[in-house]
């Protein structure tokens, strides 16, 4: 048992009866800032999470996991130092957003197929934002600049690749999960077909069982996210109206100043500490008399970061097992430096790119309501294509590595 130091207790104690506190004091803030992350998570997140969650816990179920696990092992071992199995999970955090990532690793963890030192890594360079965030909200929504959303999204999934890069060295010497035995001389589809079929047959819930199984667990888990959204919007709008925000942005000025950024960043900075789209939306508005380039930069780290918000989400998900959450948080400020970094070293190759077949001008309207069912649905849409595009590509280079490496062999 982890003895913890009474400081600590002492201080959570004082934070607790603080924000007890500033809830009497501040009723009326306290209730509207409620109402809004509830709004939120039952117009926006609800919807747009809900089926990916179910999906992929029957996807489980069925085997198809192991299906693209024996398919995606000659590609994810070598490049990343985790199982075939994190392709899958790799391909709905991309596409999905957070925290599905952190899901989908922790029923593969509860299961036995990785390891703790590969969950680990794997929640920590495929929890990023969903690429309709990316693009659609904070390039179109926030900056008006459909051309802003794919250097934004380039730079955002790129980084996360090299940080997965960086954590396949993330404690080397932790043990590693087993690959499932198989005939080495079949085709690698008949291989895969078949750890398909083992996993069907060795979970052995009938369709019915499963579905409903995995409509449960979804719920319960869009509970929980609902739950951390509403607490962290009443903790967001207390902390403005106790004017500690703008005492935080003002200690960060302070820091950036030997950084030679402007003091006007600190507020964006600020606010997307605590939940990413609040910090991306005051980031497009920044005075414009700075260039757009370091208010992308700034854009890019706070939704590699992805807020404190989402931070707790992933800690309660990971809690049911024993993968560490330190990895994962010295993760997200290596993503969010790596996104800033790459934005300033790649924004003119990425501009000029893009400006050759976009003319700059938002081509999705700003949502008039986050309750617009024709924008969610084309949301979901979006995802799913993302989702079917990554799953392509990282097939496409397994069987190019497995190839090259079968050749190397002879």
């Amino acid at each position: 048992m982890t003895r913890r130091s009474p400081y600590l207790t002492l201080f959570i104690a004082l934070l607790s009866i603080g924000l007890v506190v500033a809830l009497v004091t501040h009723p009326q803030i306290s209730v509207q800032a409620a109402i809004r992350g509830l709004n939120i998570w039952w117009d926006v997140v609800f919807p747009a999470l809900l089926p990916f969650v179910v999906v992929s816990e029957i996807l489980m179920g069925v085997g198809v996991v192991h299906f693209v696990g024996v398919l995606l092992e000659p590609l994810m071992r070598p490049l990343f130092n985790v199982p075939g199995t994190g392709g899958f999970v790799l391909t709905m955090g991309f596409s999905s957003g957070y925290p599905v990532a952190a899901k989908i690793t922790t029923s593969l963890r509860e299961q036995g197929y990785i390891s703790r030192v590969e969950g680990e890594r794997l929640v920590s360079f495929t929890t990023t934002g969903d690429p309709l965030f990316v693009i659609g909200a904070v390039a179109v929504g926030f900056f008006n600049s459909e051309q802003l959303g794919f250097t934004l999204a380039a730079t955002h999934y790129l980084s996360a690749v090299l940080l997965g890069l960086i954590y396949r060295f993330h404690a080397v010497s932790g043990k590693a999960s087993t690959p499932a035995q198989s005939d080495k001389k079949k085709p690698l589809l008949f291989r895969a077909l078949q750890a398909m079929h083992r996993a069907r047959l060795s979970d052995g819930r009938p369709f019915g069982m499963l579905m409903g199984d995995a409509v449960h667990s979804a719920l319960q888990m869009m509970l929980m996210i609902g739950g951390f959204l509403i607490v962290f919007s009443v903790m967001i709008q207390l902390l403005g109206a106790l004017n500690l925000t703008q005492l935080l942005s003002t200690a960060t000025a302070i820091l950036l100043a030997p950084l030679g950024l402007p003091a006007d960043f600190s507020t964006p900075m600020i606010a997307g500490l605590f939940e990413v789209t609040l910090g991306a939306k005051a980031a497009s508005e920044v005075s414009s008399q700075y260039s757009l380039m370091w208010k992308a930069a700034i854009a890019s780290a706070i939704i590699s970061w992805g807020g404190l918000s989402v931070h707790a989400q992933v800690a309660s998900i990971l809690s049911k097992t024993d993968i560490r959450v330190a990895p994962y948080l010295i993760a997200r400020i290596l993503h969010a430096v790596l996104a800033a970094v790459l934005t300033v070293l790649l924004w003119k190759p990425l501009i000029t790119a893009t400006s050759r077949w976009t003319d700059s001008k938002p081509v999705f309207q700003p949502m008039q309501s986050i309750g617009d069912v024709g924008t969610w649905t084309s949301s979901l849409s979006h995802s799913g294509l993302a989702a079917f595009g990554i799953l392509l590509l990282l097939l496409a280079f397994s069987f190019l590595f497995s190839r090259t490496t079968g050749k190397s062999r002879h």
